[in-house]
């Protein structure tokens, strides 16, 4: 077969083409333009999030904070604690162990 002459696209005419070439050549214009037709709904979706996907964020947070807030009350009681006993041994000191 005899290369195709430069046409001033990428591709040969068609009377230039087998059949099969031609199909896999349709198949491929189909391919790209599909892809175009994903990159742009995922451009699309990318841009602007969900309401589930916010709804799921705004749970999180939720937790999160509780999570948190568990978190400092609990390190606020052990702090305390530490300085009521640190209390009691220099009450003892002072006092004596007699009590």
């Amino acid at each position: 077969m005899e290369p195709a002459p430069a046409t001033g696209g990428l591709l040969a005419s068609p009377p230039e083409l087998s059949p099969i070439e031609q199909e896999v050549l349709d198949e491929y214009e189909r391919l790209a333009e599909n892809m175009k037709k994903l990159a742009t709904l995922l451009d699309h979706l990318a841009s602007q999030p969900t309401t589930e996907i916010l709804d799921g964020l705004r749970e999180l947070e939720r937790k999160t904070s509780l999570v948190f807030t568990l978190l400092k009350a609990s390190v606020y009681s052990i702090v305390l604690q530490q300085e009521i006993d640190e209390d009691r041994g220099r009450n003892r000191d002072q006092y004596g162990s007699d009590e």
